[in-house]
């Protein structure tokens, strides 16, 4: 009878251990190829790393030049280091697209490996649960006549516990490789929308490269490579600049006290404000910041917006709901279009570069109203003097101060 239960016990054992032999051989070389992929993965980060080592020199030669008296010469050094430095920052995406590749591939063995793990789990399972109910099947008076003395019907009823123990340990393993598998999923899928994002970001790179090599031609066509003929240039933006800041300023104080003085800011305008702004076009991405010290023209005047990447043409909403203080409508690449919008609580937003307006002044338009479309190609209308390529400048004001646009906008990206 022993030499009866002895044999069962291994029969059983058999079948709990059996999957692992049937597999080992293709685990492996799972293994080994997810081992294989994350050298790989460390190769790419390792270069990775050393791209943006040098990214990080380029940009303190950038500022350092900077710091240094305004001249054409210094100008074009900038943009040639401006250049070097989207070339290597396109370098280092295309690395990390790689890189989040290797990563995926990975995650999707792992995910074929734990399946198979389940998979197998689920037959040790089946076979525990088929012994147990085999056994629960008999009743107490058939189970102790098939036994010639106690001792041998005691060794039956620890193997049985022996059995129930390892369904309970094999429950829990299944239950933890699913929770495991779920996990590796959900990485899976966020390495997956990080490369999507990432590819969306190179391309707008790829943009910001052919920026820079423009803004060098146009800027050498400009001054015909003269000195003189760039401080002039200088000059005659700075002159600009004064102009357009003096109009928006008077312009805003002027309309906001006539529409206070009508009570246009007590009623609908007032609603749901939370002083909390709406991105006013679908991109996300920026392209020079508030105060931005990359930013070209900051020898010029400071940066007191963001500049969003915003192909020409593309619609330009209303971040929230208000009244047109300015349309400023031009029929020339020199002139610089913009508008306006004043908002409840001292509150008002400025969107440029326009190629095109579609309000018009004192209208009251509601938040993600299409207020105009975006311009900024150098040489079409309304793009004005301030270009390097399409985008939507856009302002954030407080009383009339220009303040930070990404500490007022929503983050819902």
């Amino acid at each position: 009878m022993k030499k009866i239960i002895l044999i069962t016990i291994c029969i059983v054992l058999g079948l709990i251990i059996q999957p692992y032999f049937v597999y080992s051989a293709e685990d492996n070389d799972t293994n080994s190829e997810i081992e294989l992929l994350n050298e790989k993965i460390a190769e790419k980060k390792s270069k990775i790393k050393k791209l943006e080592e040098s990214i990080e020199q380029v940009k303190k030669d950038i500022n350092s030049k900077r710091l240094e008296a305004t001249s054409l010469k210094n100008q074009i050094y900038i943009l040639d280091n401006r250049t070097t430095q989207i070339e290597l920052d396109i370098e280092a995406t295309k690395e990390k697209l790689d890189t989040l590749t290797l990563e995926i591939k990975a995650l999707e063995f792992k995910i074929d490996s734990k399946e198979e793990d389940i998979s197998k789990q689920k037959i040790m399972l089946a076979e525990l649960i088929r012994t147990i109910n085999y056994e629960s099947d008999k009743n107490y008076l058939e189970i102790i006549a098939a036994y010639d003395n106690f001792s041998d019907f005691y060794n039956r009823v620890q193997y049985l516990q022996v059995v129930e123990e390892d369904l309970g340990k094999s429950a829990k393993t299944l239950r933890l490789a699913k929770v495991d598998l779920e996990e590796k999923k959900d990485i899976t899928e966020t390495r997956k929308k990080s490369y999507e994002d990432l590819k969306i970001e190179l391309d707008e790179k790829m943009d910001s490269y052919q920026e820079q090599i423009f803004n060098k031609e146009n800027l050498l066509f400009q001054t015909k490579s003269s000195e003189n003929a760039f401080q002039t240039l200088l000059n005659s933006l700075r002159t600009q600049y004064q102009a357009i800041e003096a109009e928006i300023t008077s312009v805003e104080r002027e309309v906001r006290n006539k529409l206070e003085a009508q009570k246009k800011f007590t009623s609908e305008s007032d609603k749901n404000f939370d002083g909390l702004f709406s991105w006013p076009s679908q991109s996300r991405y920026v392209t020079a910041y508030f105060h931005d010290p990359e930013y070209p023209y900051r020898h010029v005047f400071e940066h007191n917006a963001i500049d969003i990447r915003s192909g020409q043409g593309t619609p330009v909403r209303a971040a929230a709901s208000g009244y047109i203080g300015k349309a400023r409508v031009c029929s020339a690449s020199s002139c610089y279009a913009y508008i306006m919008l004043l908002h409840s609580d001292n509150f008002s937003t400025l969107y440029g570069h326009l190629s095109k307006i579609v309000v018009s002044e004192e209208q009251f338009v509601t938040r993600g109203d299409i207020i105009g479309y975006s311009g900024g190609t150098p040489g079409t209308v309304g793009a004005g003097p301030f270009v390097t390529g399409p985008h939507l400048h856009f302002e954030i004001r407080k009383n009339g101060i220009p303040v930070n646009p990404l500490n007022y906008l929503v983050k819902d990206w």
